[in-house]
Parts: C-alpha cells; structure tokens; sequence
C-alpha cells in the first residue's frame, strides 16, 4: 500500500510559490495541495501563471496533489442557489477548476465549501437537487479531464447538509460518474461525532475514500490535539489504502511553517513505529 502525502500551501502562504515547494520538499512532503486563491485572482487563470507553477514545482522535485478551497473566491458562488445566474456562473467556474487542475497536473479536487453550499430556508430540497447536479457535471468534467472531484463531508456546525461519507456517498451513487468520489477530513468527521479510525476503515474497505485530510478537530495539526493518529493510520493501512492524503490544518501556532514541520515529523514518525514494530500489516508508507 502507498499513497502521497501533500501539505495544503495556505498554510505557508507566507512564503512566495517557490518557496513553498522548496520548504515543503525539505521537511518531507511528497506535494502541495493548492488552494487556487493563494496563488491566482480567480476566475483568472492565466496559462504563463499555470505554466511558472508547474516549472517552479519541477524545479524542486515536489507534486501538485490536487486543489482545494475551491469557492472561497470570487464571491457570490453557490451550488445550492435558486438563482439562475449564479447557478451558471458556479457551473462554469467548476468547469474551470476542472481544467485548472488538469493542466496543474494535479489529480483531484476537493470540495468543502460550506459557505457555497447553504441551503435557502424552505427550500432544502430543491437546494440539494441542485448541488446533486452540481456534482454531476463536475464529475464529467473530471472523467473527461482525467482527474477526479471529491465531495468533502463536514460537520454540521459547518455546512447544512453533506455530514457524512454515508451522506456524499449516496451522492456519488446517484450521479454514477467515474469522475465523481468522497473523502475525509479528519477534523470534521471528529466534529461530527464520528470515530474517524473506525469510520476510515468501514469507508476504505468498501472502496468508498479517496482522499483524506489530516487534521486534528481543534483545527491544529495532527499531533497538536486529542485525536489519536496511530489507530487513524491503522486503519487506513489494514484496509489497503491507496488514496491521497494532506495535512490540513487551520490554527498555526507559531506560525504556518513550525505547524506544518510538527505535522510532517509527527505523522511518519508514527509511520516508521508501526513499520518496524507490526511487520505483518503493511505499513503506510508516504
């Protein structure tokens, strides 16, 4: 069993792109997961600005995971309006980060986005169709683009709908594209009540987990909270995991650098325990 392990680069936005490759490639990340706010004025995408990001990754020997914080900007998206415009306009602009992702030569795209996914008062149902058909023309676009876009589930004192890999699973079974999949963050399935190792191991198992983001429920790093990671990697390397991963923390204390050093150290750490002390189960190795 292998998957990647990227660092989400708003966490050292601080530093200028090159640099986030170069840091994140030194303290032992496999990529960058890029929140495309960070490093564009969306929703321009300039292709000599598509085209430095690739060459600057390169340059440094580091990936770019995928994409994520997809509707933070510009404002007034939303894949739950009765609007008629912006529903066009959120479409398009999906279709977008679909292509952005693939010429980045990222592999997914992860949609959290509370905020884009309210749900009008009185008309819930409709609100869901439409982000059912949201995610049904994200997931062509991917399948033709050859990535894949994730459906995050969050917690409900976040997002009014999607709490749960049961919940965008069904989702994903409903639209029956290719493209189209679900994740975990770590973070907000604790918030949700759920046991995340257990939960992890259900969902790999059953093929349903694509991704995952590592993060602890107090919105600090891995290691930097009450969640325990040893079971969380347990699970997803008893159940063959072969997903993505990103440490996707939200509260940097000192700063976006000491917490995404703390997380990488504390992560394959752990890692290496499990390899050299549990031989006979495969150990997840980044």
């Amino acid at each position: 069993m292998a998957t990647t392990l990227s660092l989400c680069n708003e966490v050292v936005r601080a530093f200028d792109f090159s640099r986030q490759c170069a840091f994140a490639k030194a303290i032992g990340y496999d990529g960058l997961e890029i929140a495309p706010f960070t490093l564009f004025d969306p929703p321009d995408f300039p292709p000599a600005r598509i085209a430095g990001i690739r060459v600057a990754a390169a340059a440094e020997g580091i990936a770019i995971g995928g994409l994520h914080w997809l509707l933070a900007a510009p404002q007034g998206l939303s894949i739950t309006s009765t609007d008629p415009a912006v529903s066009a306009r959120t479409l398009d602009f999906g279709r977008r980060l679909v292509a952005l992702c693939a010429e980045l030569g990222g592999a997914y795209l992860v949609h959290g986005s509370p905020a884009q996914r309210r749900l009008e008062p009185g008309r819930g149902a409709e609100g869901r169709a439409r982000a059912t058909a949201y995610f049904a023309a994200m997931g062509e676009a991917a399948a033709q683009a050859g990535v894949i876009y994730l459906i995050e589930p969050l917690a409900p004192c976040d997002s009014d709908f999607i709490h749960s890999v049961e919940e965008a699973a069904a989702i994903v079974d409903a639209v029956g594209s290719p493209g189209l999949a679900t994740m975990m963050d770590c973070a907000a399935a604790a918030r949700a009540g759920c046991d995340v190792a257990a939960e992890l191991g259900r969902s790999v198992a059953a093929g349903r987990i694509r991704h995952v983001h590592f993060n602890d429920p107090n919105g600090r790093g891995p290691g930097e909270g009450d969640l325990p990671f040893g079971p969380i990697l347990d699970a997803l390397a008893e159940n063959g995991y072969r997903g993505t991963a990103a440490v996707e923390p939200f509260v940097y204390i000192p700063d976006g650098a000491a917490t995404a050093a703390r997380a990488v150290g504390y992560l394959r750490g752990l890692m290496g325990h499990r390899s050299a002390d549990t031989p006979p189960i495969p150990a997840l190795a980044l």
